[in-house]
């Protein structure tokens, strides 16, 4: 089975194509561009570099939040464009279980957090399953970083992604020893991460709605914020 798999939930695009778990290839672009002049161009050196044709897929895989704004708008509508159009199934995956996959083989408590922006993190907790699989031990959120820490009361701790660099400084002093930081190299979702989520999903049946599903933003947007005031 051939995954199509496509990441637009930061400022770096990622997309590959996995054979079955196997990464054809595995793209990443951070060009300071806006996403939309950059998605299509790369879908199509993708299938280039691969050798492989669109009409090949079998399955897509997108992250569907927490994350940018107009990231997520830009590839939950081109996946949903694609699978249409080609009549092939979905499977969306969040950005958090995503990034939990960097800390394999942790068996511990593993805290991906994106930054939010003001004091503000999303995340949620996860432990590593049988399946080699994260599993999520709490609900995502919205949440104030300092009282997110406060509540941590469950022993060591493993944090990755860009709020945990953001706010590692604050960490390190809220939960002294029981706080290990992941390396730079771990802080992004890797974009195969969620194709081999994906694939898992898939077989076990967990697919979407292609017509309906719609990205988890956690917060309202700007404009949805000033239409309520």
């Amino acid at each position: 089975m051939l995954t199509l798999t496509i990441d637009c939930a930061t400022r770096t695009i990622g997309l590959a194509l996995l054979n079955e778990e196997d990464i054809c290839a595995e793209v990443y672009l951070n060009l300071g561009r806006h996403h939309t002049e950059v998605l299509l161009p790369a879908l199509d050196q993708l299938f280039l570099i691969a050798r492989r044709a669109p009409e090949e897929v079998d399955l897509l895989a997108c992250t569907v939040g927490p994350g940018s704004f107009t990231g997520l708008r830009i590839g939950v509508s081109t996946v949903k464009g694609l699978a249409l159009a080609m009549a092939r199934p979905v499977v969306g995956i969040s950005t958090l279980e995503a990034l939990a996959m960097n800390a394999i083989p942790c068996r511990g408590l593993i805290c991906p957090m994106l930054d939010a922006r003001k004091n503000q993190v999303y995340t949620c907790l996860y432990r590593m399953g049988s399946d080699g699989f994260p599993e999520a031990t709490t609900t995502e959120k919205l949440i104030d970083i300092a009282r997110f820490l406060h509540g941590l009361d469950q022993g060591e701790v493993v944090f990755l992604g860009d709020g945990a660099v953001r706010y590692e400084k604050l960490i390190g002093e809220t939960l002294k020893d029981r706080a290990v930081i992941c390396g730079r190299s771990q802080q992004r979702p890797r974009v195969s991460a969620v194709g081999l989520i994906g694939l898992h999903r898939y077989r076990i049946g967990r697919v979407l709605d292609t017509r309906t599903f719609a990205p988890s933003y956690l917060r309202l947007s700007q404009a949805e914020t000033k239409s309520e005031i």
